[in-house]
């Protein structure tokens, strides 16, 4: 336990945990997952807790605290293999193709809860640009860059800081922050082609969409499902490498392997500035459901669902979305109006 955590609310703590919540979310942007992000942001507000007496104020107290957590996450990320999406490890398979051994934990980009990483009092359009890069495909693609241009791209693109104001972060030069900017741009350009129907953050007028969702899931109604879908749609399961793309291979899965979901209850939470549901899927013959995913989609501004995750890890994901793991059969979470 930190040493924040069992203190009687030091002088300056309160102040330190105002940024939580955006240092959390940058935190994610360069690990790619949650768990690292909450160990990277309380490391930060521990280490800034203790030299307060030595800050001199030359910077502002949130750019010192960005200092700190940016080298925090440096330190993390030195001599590891960047986190990926099943997408980023090799070809499309086939609904026919077998699942090889589930990959470590540590292999993967994971979700996290928006509420770690949006701050709910944030101006609308500033909460729109945090969706929009928070989506795990962006996450996925900001993992190729090295840690010091993944750390100029957030801080210039998303957090919309100046060219000095990174400089003097990092301790370089405009010319240097400019130019490593310049070569992330190119890198995610690389990994992240457009396919013309770009996907968009969740918003409340898309509310009657997800429910047709949760319905025709609920109901396990392929037909249904299969109308939801684009035609470049990808499902993915990690821990597991296999993934598929297109109507044809999604319907085989969902009719095949996927086929023992039939029955299964959805609770909605938001992940990644998208709809997300825990899954609970039949586990016994008087109406029991047992955790098996957390399902996190992203749909096209057309309505069509372009990717389907299926993160398979309950054990550490439910917990995280405050998803409770043996839910009675009548639990109100359950029951539709």
């Amino acid at each position: 336990m930190s040493d924040l955590a069992t203190a009687d609310v030091p002088a300056g703590a309160e102040e330190l945990e105002r940024y939580r919540i955006e240092l959390t979310g940058y935190c994610y942007r360069m690990l790619g997952t949650a768990f690292e992000a909450d160990d990277a942001v309380q490391e930060t507000i521990v280490r800034a807790w203790r030299g307060l007496d030595g800050f001199e104020g030359r910077s502002s107290l949130r750019s010192w605290l960005y200092r700190i957590a940016t080298n925090v996450c440096f330190t993390m990320l030195e001599g590891r293999k960047r986190r990926a999406s099943p997408m980023d490890l090799g070809p499309a398979s086939t609904w026919q193709s077998s699942l090889n051994e589930p990959l470590p934990e540590a292999t993967w980009i994971g979700p996290v809860p928006d509420d770690r990483v949006i701050s709910p009092t944030a101006d609308p359009a500033e909460q729109a640009v945090a969706r929009d890069s928070l989506r795990l495909a962006v996450i996925a693609a900001l993992q190729h860059l090295p840690p010091r241009q993944r750390a100029v791209l957030i801080l210039r693109e998303v957090l919309r800081w100046q060219a000095t104001e990174v400089a003097e972060l990092l301790g370089t030069s405009v010319a240097s922050v400019n130019s490593a900017l310049q070569r992330a741009r190119a890198t995610i350009a690389s990994t992240s082609p457009s396919d013309g129907d770009e996907p968009v953050p969740m918003s409340g007028d898309q509310q009657e969409l997800l429910t047709r969702y949760l319905q025709a899931f609920e109901r396990y109604d392929l037909n249904a499902l299969v109308a939801l879908l684009h035609e470049e749609a990808t499902l993915s399961m990690p821990p597991f490498d296999l993934w598929v793309r297109g109507v044809d291979d999604i319907l085989g899965w969902w009719n095949g392997p996927g086929h023992a979901c039939s029955g299964s209850k959805l609770v909605p939470v938001s992940a990644n500035g998208m709809v997300a549901f825990g899954q609970y899927r039949p586990s016994g013959p008087d109406g029991e459901h047992e955790p098996f995913a957390l399902q996190v989609l992203q749909f096209t501004q057309g309505g069509k669902l372009l990717e389907y995750h299926a993160f398979l890890d309950t054990e550490r994901v439910f917990p995280l979305f405050g998803l409770p793991w043996n839910p009675p059969s009548n639990h109100p979470m359950f029951q539709r109006a």
